[in-house]
C-alpha cells in the first residue's frame, strides 16, 4: 500500500482503539527512510463528530510541530487527511519499547533508576516548558534507541495544550 503515492506500508506496528500505526518508507525523500504512519481512524456519524476529531488531530499535529525539535521525541513530517481519515507521519526510532525491557525481569540497580529518571525527565521538562502535558507515560509509550540507548518518548495523541501552570 502506497499513501499520498509517497509512503510505502510496510508493516503494522500496532493497534489501538483510534487507529493503527505502520512502519513506512518515505518514497520521495532521500534515502527514503523509514517513517512511522500513524492512522486515526474516527469511528463518527456526524459531521459535527467529524469536525471535532479534524479539530483534535490538528491539534495534535501542531503540538508535534512545536516539540518535535527535541532529540528524544519523533520529529513529525508530515500530517494529512484522506478519505476522512487522519494520519501522521514521524521520524522512526529504531529501538525497543520499554514495556519489552521490563518484561526480561532484570533488576534495575539504583544508577539505572537514577539514570531511567534523569534521562525521561529531562524530555518532560521540556515539554512542560512548551506548556503540554502528554498525559500518557507508560512503558509501552518509551522507547530505548539503539544507536545511543537513550529515550525517546511517543504517542502524543493523548497531548494537552495548557494555557498556565500552577
Amino acid at each position: 500500500t502506497k499513501l499520498r503515492d509517497r509512503y510505502y506500508i510496510f508493516k503494522e506496528l500496532g493497534v489501538g482503539g483510534f487507529g493503527q500505526t505502520f512502519l513506512a518508507k518515505d518514497c520521495d525523500f532521500p534515502g527514503m527512510p523509514w517513517c512511522v504512519v500513524k492512522q486515526l481512524k474516527p469511528q463518527v456519524n456526524e459531521a459535527w463528530m467529524l469536525q471535532t476529531a479534524r479539530r483534535l488531530f490538528q491539534d495534535e499535529a501542531s503540538v508535534l510541530a512545536q516539540i518535535g525539535s527535541h532529540s528524544q521525541i519523533p520529529q513529525l513530517m508530515a500530517h494529512f487527511e484522506e478519505d476522512h481519515q487522519f494520519y501522521l507521519v514521524q521520524e522512526f526510532i529504531d529501538g525497543t519499547l520499554l514495556s519489552k525491557e521490563f518484561k526480561g525481569n532484570k533488576t534495575w540497580t539504583q544508577q539505572d533508576a537514577i539514570a531511567f529518571l534523569q534521562n525521561v525527565l529531562g524530555v518532560l521538562k521540556f515539554i512542560h516548558s512548551h506548556k503540554v502535558i502528554h498525559r500518557d507515560l507508560k512503558p509501552e509509550n518509551i522507547i530505548r534507541r539503539n544507536s545511543d540507548r537513550k529515550l525517546v518518548l511517543i504517542d502524543f495523541g493523548s497531548v494537552k495544550k495548557v494555557t498556565t501552570f500552577q
